[in-house]
């Protein structure tokens, strides 16, 4: 369990450093138009890649964050509360602000849950419902951990591009 808690401390770390005076402007750009956005269409709405060719480019810091919110919001109703969501369960809060708040509740969930949870009970696979099944528990904090630090590495990257598009105007 102290592995699975000290990668996911390196990870937040990360995170919260990319996500400091992260302005709206800046979560709401893409570099490209072909980019993963939400986007305001009488309610907020998502977009979902029909494809994953590097040729979309990347998408919008926010999309990541409500990305980072559909799968930890999944995984946390799949194996706490034995409930699969969609991803249109799964809203864009409306801003930035309030969608670092939804991330910082359900990390906090997380450590909750997870940090109550014995070696023996890592390795069942009874809590591991989605975005796979019959693996361990342990297998699915590890996958998080990656999916977290990916989420964050692509946010670092939105804010690099963003800051260089600007600097060249």
């Amino acid at each position: 369990m102290k592995d699975i808690l000290f990668q996911l401390d390196i990870c937040w770390q990360l995170f919260e450093y990319h996500i400091t005076n992260l302005s709206e402007e800046e979560a709401m750009w893409c570099i490209s138009e072909n980019g993963l956005k939400v986007f305001l269409d009488g309610t907020w709405k998502v977009d979902w890649p029909e494809t994953e060719a590097y040729e979309i480019g990347p998408a919008s810091i926010a999309w990541t964050l409500w990305h980072i919110l559909y799968w930890w919001q999944s995984v946390i109703s799949a194996s706490f509360y034995n409930r699969v969501l969609i991803k249109e369960d799964v809203k864009w809060p409306g801003t930035v602000n309030e969608a670092l708040d939804e991330i910082k509740k359900c990390h906090e969930i997380w450590i909750k849950e997870i940090s109550s949870m014995n070696d023996n009970e890592l390795e069942m696979t009874d809590k591991c419902k989605w975005p796979f099944e019959n693996e361990s528990f342990k297998k699915l904090c590890m996958w998080l951990n990656i999916e977290l630090m990916k989420n964050v590495s692509e946010i670092g990257i939105g804010r690099f591009l963003y800051a260089v598009s600007k600097s060249k105007i």
